[in-house]
């Protein structure tokens, strides 16, 4: 069946190929004498259309809506760059058999008005393809795409860049759908369907906005292994006391509506701080199986006490001011930036460390991770990378590798070469496929651990 697939896609890029090249010189065919021109340039042109609407037609399919509008789209950027090689090299046998021409001023008439016609078709295939790709492609960017269209009419920069947003679409769709298969292929283990539900909860500067998921891709695969979850939803910047409360009433509400026994929480960054704060402090330890905790400064920042020392409390304010007042329009009841970010300090987790310790009968779980380089991380985390560096060490991007530790079990994670694995990239921010890391994948292996577990 594969064999058979390979031979029809074959068939269909040779057919396609000459139905786009026929198109293009649709001018030309039509003063030859070739016998059946009509049915050539009909055949070409019905081709040509059917390519436009349908490039996906006999090829491998795909398991989701975009990745077929991705495919497609790689097709027609694909066949475009074949035929554009294709047309090249019948336009030089034109302009050679050219010289023997009775009249040249004739010939280049019509070289030109086939040129222009050529030039048509071929902006339509270019278009049709680059549309679908710049709608359905993640891995691009706002990066590629900015500089797709900025230098798109560049020559030999605008080819450098086409081959390098087909290579980077190509290798998304076969590495998206691969993941689709897995995940369609081991549905019924129900890898991820834990005992009692998961709670993920976000850290500072976020909140749980429903069409801007603070966890990217996570939440939908864990779903697709029988996950059951839901979100924090407490505020995005106020003191751990406020948020730990917050959680422990967001807790109970769930157990009460929902009729589970308790929940595991996963918890990133600050929100790890809240967490603990919610099981010592409010009672919500009656309600929580395990808490695992992602990139949790728990021995804070030494670059937070740094900074607030060194920014004047006038230039503090000013930034306080402006976050407050929009996050408050976003959801926020009292926002508290320097709060917050004091709560995040060195000092400030010491004295945390010392008053909130770990209650009995929950499990307590740690993760970290490293960025290896500065440039290996998106803006911020790529500008903070040496600060933080300077003061703490081997980071993320904000949080030094010593603070990450916590519980009965850790485990910390990184990759070969200068990439790394940034505070964002733990849970996703960006949606970037990293090489060697998949953090879906991480997760699912994170909850079905805990089902393993018993919990």
């Amino acid at each position: 069946m594969k064999l058979l697939r390979t031979a029809n896609m074959t068939i269909v890029n040779i057919i396609a190929v000459i139905g786009i090249v026929i198109s293009a010189n649709i001018y030309y065919i039509s003063r030859t004498n070739i016998t059946g021109k009509g049915f050539i340039i009909a055949a070409g042109c019905i081709i040509t259309l059917m390519m436009l609407l349908s490039p996906g037609f006999l090829y491998p399919p795909v398991m989701s809506i975009r990745l077929k509008l991705l495919r497609n789209g790689l097709n027609l950027l694909l066949l475009f760059c074949i035929c554009t090689g294709v047309l090249l090299v019948v336009n030089i046998a034109m302009w050679t058999g050219a010289r023997g021409a009775s009249s040249f001023k004739e010939f280049l008439t019509s070289w030109l008005l086939n040129l222009l016609v050529t030039v048509l078709v071929m902006t339509a295939v270019f278009f049709a393809g680059m549309l679908r790709v710049y709608a359905s492609s993640e891995q691009l960017g706002v990066k590629w795409r900015a500089i797709g269209l900025a230098c798109g009419f560049l020559p030999i920069i605008n080819l450098i860049l086409l081959f390098k947003i087909i290579s980077v679409a190509a290798e998304e769709m076969d590495y998206e759908n691969r993941r689709l298969l897995i995940d369609e292929a081991r549905k019924d283990e129900k890898l991820c369907s834990t005992r009692y539900p998961i709670l993920l909860v976000h850290g500072v500067f976020f909140r749980d906005f429903k069409y801007l998921n603070y966890w990217g891709r996570i939440p939908k695969a864990l779903e697709a292994n029988g996950a059951v979850l839901y979100y924090g939803e407490h505020q995005s910047a106020a003191s751990v006391k406020v948020c730990g409360e917050e959680l422990a009433r967001r807790i109970e509400k769930i157990i009460k509506d929902e009729g589970c026994e308790k929940l595991n929480v996963i918890a990133h960054s600050k929100g790890g701080l809240d967490m603990r704060y919610a099981l010592s402090e409010c009672g919500a330890d009656r309600y929580v199986a395990s808490l695992t905790t992602i990139n949790t400064p728990h021995r804070g920042c030494e670059f937070a006490d740094y900074l607030l020392n060194k920014i004047p409390q006038k230039e503090q304010q000013l930034i306080a001011d402006k976050y407050n007042s929009a996050f408050k329009n976003l959801g926020d009841e009292h926002p508290d930036f320097i709060t917050a970010v004091t709560d995040l300090t060195h000092s400030a987790c010491a004295r945390f460390n010392e008053s909130v310790k770990d209650v009995p009968g929950v499990r307590y779980m740690s993760v970290g991770s490293k960025l290896n380089r500065g440039r290996g991380g998106r803006f911020p985390l790529n500008m903070s990378y040496l600060l933080v560096k300077h003061f703490d060490g081997d980071n993320d991007g904000l949080v030094g590798r010593e603070s990450f530790e916590w519980g009965s079990s850790y485990n910390y994670l990184t990759v070969k070469g200068t990439r790394g694995i940034s505070h964002g990239d733990m849970i996703d921010l960006n949606r970037e496929n990293i090489p060697e890391f998949d953090v879906r994948e991480f997760y699912i292996k994170l909850v079905n651990g805990l089902k393993n577990a018993g919990f």
